[in-house]
């Protein structure tokens, strides 16, 4: 579910589940397992990428929807820990954007030190009440400090999805470039910071960043009972399961 390149320094994980790189949990707990073993293994950094096309489309809503509370409990955990785990890692991690971004994919985005998007007809942007979830105060804590605290309101209410200019314009994504150039440029600006002073650095980044630790270390297990209260709410279920049946007749008036 996770292919590696070595870059020097930098070591780059690309989300290799297909087709969309939907978030179950297999995936998450890869992905927290190669963060760590990157970690461990001594990486100056991270990039996360995705196949040309999509970096994330998400949460896997089919396959969650087959979960019982316990099972999907155990998700949620795993699922803020991966967040923290990008949110407030010991060494920066930047997120390159290969397509399609929303909800999940956004939501780890937002964590990672610096975004860069492709050019195209994609879209990006934590439009989690489209299927009928509150935004958790912490993730929108965290899209606070990136677009600020007016634009974080207006994205997360709206569970606006946006184009990559919009999202540059509103500071979601840090570049927009051609395909070509998203891990390329990803790997620029982070080959920039880990060549300077690290001391230095670290001791400003951590400082900077954070927002993100008192954001995350207010998670606990009544923010997971919350989620899945709404979870399981017949207004989310009709919402998301209605999606489901939308997105499976898509698939099969496709030639």
């Amino acid at each position: 579910m996770i292919s590696v390149v070595e870059h020097g320094r930098v070591r780059e994980l690309s989300l290799a589940r297909r087709p969309v790189n939907a978030l179950n949990p297999e995936l998450v707990a890869a992905l927290r397992s190669h963060l760590c073993e990157a970690r461990r293994d001594g990486c100056g950094a991270i990039v996360l990428s995705g196949r040309p096309g999509c970096f994330s489309a998400g949460l896997d809503v089919p396959e969650l929807l087959r979960l019982d509370r316990t099972q999907l409990r155990a998700m949620w955990q795993d699922f803020f820990a991966l967040l923290a785990d990008v949110a407030t890692s010991e060494i920066p991690i930047g997120a390159a954007l290969t397509g399609h971004s929303p909800a999940g994919g956004a939501v780890i985005a937002i964590c990672s030190d610096y975004r860069v998007l492709a050019e195209g007809d994609f879209l990006i942007g934590l439009n989690e009440v489209e299927v009928g979830l509150p935004l958790p105060e912490v993730l929108h804590r965290v899209l606070g400090h990136v677009v600020g605290a007016r634009t974080a309101e207006r994205l997360a209410v709206t569970g606006a999805l946006l184009k990559p200019p919009e999202a540059l314009r509103c500071g979601l994504v840090d570049e927009v470039v051609p395909m070509a150039e998203v891990v390329p440029r990803t790997l620029a600006w982070l080959n920039r910071v880990v060549a300077t002073a690290p001391a230095a650095v670290a001791f400003t980044r951590r400082q900077a960043r954070q927002p993100l630790f008192d954001a995350f270390a207010t998670v606990d297990g009544a923010l997971v009972e919350r989620m899945l209260d709404a979870w399981f709410s017949s207004e989310t279920q009709g919402t998301m399961r209605a999606l489901v049946a939308r997105l499976d007749r898509d698939r099969a008036s496709r030639p």
